[in-house]
């Protein structure tokens, strides 16, 4: 009897006790709850400590968009802090160091009154005395992340630092790796600028499916996840990939406001199956490059450009982009003409004036042909002074019969500057746009990257913008550049503009020093200035050069007009309109000369798109692990410091280790995580059709000749100059032949036995692999023969 009641109490202790572990989550699930609720500070708060008032401020000043910082505090005779003011970032008076005003940098300081101020009181604790709550400046919850006030490392993160710079990991590495471990960038509590070489973890030597096909499946999940997600594919009759494009919902509304200009440049070489890739990218209102779309082709021919701009323009509903830049390749402007033919084509001028040295450097006269040249191509004001300074060019060095300066004049009015004034070109005139975007891939890939880890690494480098934009946002709205002038029109651009873009029109100001205005003619209310301009010129800028400008004033609309045409093509006010705004007196300017492409606070709907961070490959196990990793990281950071927190933690993990030895459980799930959700990813795969790998495709351009030799390629080289003989004797079996000896000097370890047979080089060999015709009765050792001349037939 007295055991069984014994049992019977047992029993209802271990039921009271579930129950109150029970009410016990259901609490602490309400307070997770209510945790995201910041409620504002109250005069005559009680705090337990100083670290506790600062929390509590800093919490509220992140919840409601600013900083929160240390402004004052006093101390009494024996040290101890008595008083404490804590202050909005943005407090105190704007102040320079710098001594030329012109370069000083933006401030934050705008002499913000909000803040609280706390005392010590004799029990210890502390007390509210007075806060005021009002700012005097705009705040955003979600650009907070980036002050620095809430910037900083935790030790484990130090630590993960520390430990992979010791195994020789690049830093940029470093950072790509704390990204994933934080589920991402906007988790991580520091910027990662240099996170663009992140080189994904995932990637999987050997893939189980094609490589195309495994392509196919990405871009069909990631349509699945946003279903504004754009991807097309082009494939032959036996379905293998010929060229495919893709763009994510983020930089389709992209496209919709900054799409005016685009650049797009094929000179890139990525993956294992030679197709060149081709991005689509623009220019925002920091001056940032910006990614539209992206392209891979097999080809560079017309037909290949035409396919990929027609899906571009279906891409962008079929809206045309009003200008565009390329190189000077044939079968993108004829494509450009058929796909685009309202949009002003412009040639790379850098890639036209990087050929000089090598159409030139053969005469007599290099160095003032190239002189001349860049004098009448960056000189030029106007077609007018153009056309003499190129026909002084061509008289003076006799260069008439130069069928490749013939070329570039037909074009000129696709290259010269001063045929490219009336159209706005957001400050571009080459491709470097599109090549700097390659930036974002290098360290990532190389030539045997997979088309599917390609399109993975595009989605990174799409981070990376939006994280530089988000940051420029962040710093847009909380710095200004001060005025450097007297002028009151200044700060309509200042209130208006994005910082980058203050800096454009503070260095117009700037230029102003240099200008010396003269007033003309007054014709039917329009106004004439002249104004001359010093201008420095030269390859190191110590040739100063007079320009005279003339500038149009409408005296009734204030209408101005400039024939530098800088506004027209750049989008940003010249130092000449400046000079006879200053001196006509104006205070406002029309409201035409702030373009909205530029503005600050413009509410943008492509900052409304999220991007997905979703790591489809990673699997259930590794997700799980991630995430109890994160909880010990926030743990050990405040156990560390504390001998018995770090006892007492040590105990309870060794306690559930114990427990999880003894448990045999085995979970197996073939299920994709994402986040905290599974998905079926077969539910939705496109099963029509296998998509088979590219077939390799030839590069743009004639086969290289002028290629980096080989060392065996140069012996040969210098045996056929000396007219040497290589005497092979003695009989087939003991002697290498003559094509056996010339496979080795190349490095292949294969042996070619008859015409056409294919080279099987072994590994770590050196030189070309492909299908190699020449006559094996003819060695080149024997015949003195240039390698150049045998042909080959790469596969």
């Amino acid at each position: 009897m007295c055991v069984f009641f014994l049992i019977l109490v047992f029993l209802i202790c271990r039921i009271m006790e579930i129950e109150y572990m029970n009410l016990e989550d259901n609490l602490n699930v309400e307070e997770s709850q209510n945790l995201e609720v910041v409620l504002e500070p109250k005069v005559g708060t009680i705090f337990n400590s100083e670290d506790e008032a600062k929390e509590c401020y800093s919490s509220y000043a992140k919840s409601r968009g600013f900083g929160a910082v240390v402004k004052a505090s006093k101390k009494r005779d024996n040290g101890v802090k008595s008083n404490i003011t804590y202050g909005c970032h943005r407090s105190g008076k704007p102040r320079t160091t710098a001594l030329n005003p012109v370069k000083s940098h933006p401030t934050a300081k705008i002499n913000c009154k909000a803040g609280m101020n706390i005392s010590l009181q004799v029990d210890g604790k502390w007390m509210l005395n007075s806060i005021e709550l009002n700012h005097n400046h705009e705040m955003d919850p979600e650009k907070v992340k980036y002050l620095k006030c809430y910037r900083s490392i935790p030790p484990h993160s130090m630590r993960t630092i520390e430990l992979n710079t010791a195994a020789g990991i690049t830093l940029n590495k470093i950072i790509a790796s704390c990204e994933i471990e934080a589920g991402g960038p906007d988790n991580l509590p520091w910027t990662n600028k240099d996170a663009r070489n992140y080189k994904d973890k995932k990637r999987r030597s050997e893939l189980k499916e094609g490589d195309a096909e495994a392509m196919h499946k990405y871009f069909v999940r990631m349509q699945k996840d946003n279903s504004d997600f754009f991807y097309a594919i082009d494939h032959d009759e036996d379905y293998r990939l010929r060229n495919v494009f893709w763009a994510d919902a983020r930089s389709r509304e992209l496209y919709k406001e900054f799409g005016e200009v685009v650049t797009f440049d094929t000179t890139y070489l990525v993956n294992k199956h030679n197709m060149p890739f081709a991005p689509f990218v623009g220019v925002n209102h920091h001056g940032q490059s910006i990614l539209f779309g992206c392209g891979l082709i097999l080809r560079e021919d017309t037909d290949s450009f035409i396919w990929l701009f027609e899906t571009f323009l279906s891409c962008m509903f079929d809206s045309h982009p009003n200008a565009i830049i390329t190189d000077q390749c044939r079968a993108m402007q004829n494509a450009i003409s058929q796909v685009f033919p309202n949009t002003r084509h412009r040639w790379c001028l850098w890639h036209i004036m990087n050929k000089v040295p090598d159409k030139f450097k053969n005469y007599d006269q290099y160095k003032p042909i190239k002189k001349s040249l860049k004098n009448a191509v960056y000189d030029s004001l106007n077609p007018e002074e153009f056309e003499q300074n190129w026909a002084n060019l061509i008289q003076q060095f006799d260069l008439q019969s130069n069928d490749w300066l013939a070329g570039l004049y037909e074009g000129r009015h696709r290259w010269i500057p001063a045929f490219l004034k009336d159209i706005f070109w957001a400050g571009m005139s080459t491709t470097q746009r599109s090549e700097s975007m390659n930036s974002y891939f290098d360290g990532y890939i190389h030539s045997n990257t997979t088309l599917k880890e390609f399109v993975e690494q595009y989605d990174n480098a799409l981070r990376k913008k939006v994280q530089k934009e988000e940051e420029e946002d962040a710093r847009s709205l909380n710095f200004r550049i001060q005025n450097v002038s007297p002028y009151k029109f200044e700060n309509q651009f200042q209130q208006a503009y994005t910082v980058a873009k203050c800096k454009e029109f503070r260095d117009q100001v700037a230029l102003k020093i240099g200008c010396n205005l003269t007033i003309g003619p007054v014709v039917n209310g329009i106004s004439e200035f002249h104004i001359e301009q010093d201008i420095l010129v030269g390859k190191k800028k110590d040739i100063c050069k007079t320009c005279t400008f003339l500038v149009h004033f409408n005296e009734e609309s204030r209408e101005t007009n400039c024939n530098c045409r800088l506004f027209e093509s750049r989008g940003m006010v010249c130092t000449h309109m400046i000079s006879v705004w200053s001196k006509k007196k104006l205070e406002v300017v029309p409201d035409k000369y702030i373009l909205q492409r530029w503005s600050k606070s413009l509410v943008r709907n492509h900052t409304k798109i999220k991007i997905s961070y979703v790591n489809w490959t990673l699997k259930p196990e590794f997700a799980r692990y991630d995430s109890l990793l994160k909880l010990f990281n926030e743990a050990a950071d405040k156990a560390m410091y504390s001998i018995a927190k770090t006892d007492r933690m040590a105990a309870r993990l060794r306690e559930i280790k114990a427990e999880n030895d003894l448990d045999d459980e085995e979970c197996v799930s073939n299920m994709a995580t994402v986040g905290d959700a599974e998905i079926d990813m077969e539910s939705f795969q496109d099963k029509s059709f296998t998509l088979g790998d590219p077939n390799k495709g030839p590069r743009r351009g004639r086969p290289p000749t002028r290629r980096k030799q080989s060392v065996a390629e140069q012996i040969i080289r210098k045996n056929a100059k000396s007219n040497k003989r290589v005497q092979c004797s003695g009989s087939n079996a003991n002697t290498k032949s003559d094509v056996e000896v010339y496979t080795h000097a190349m490095g292949f370890d294969g042996i070619i036995t008859q015409e056409g047979e294919t080279v099987a080089p072994s590994q770590g060999s050196v030189g070309y692999l492909g299908t190699w015709s020449y006559d094996l009765n003819e060695s080149p050792f024997h015949l003195g023969h240039d390698y150049r001349k045998f042909s080959s037939k790469f596969d």
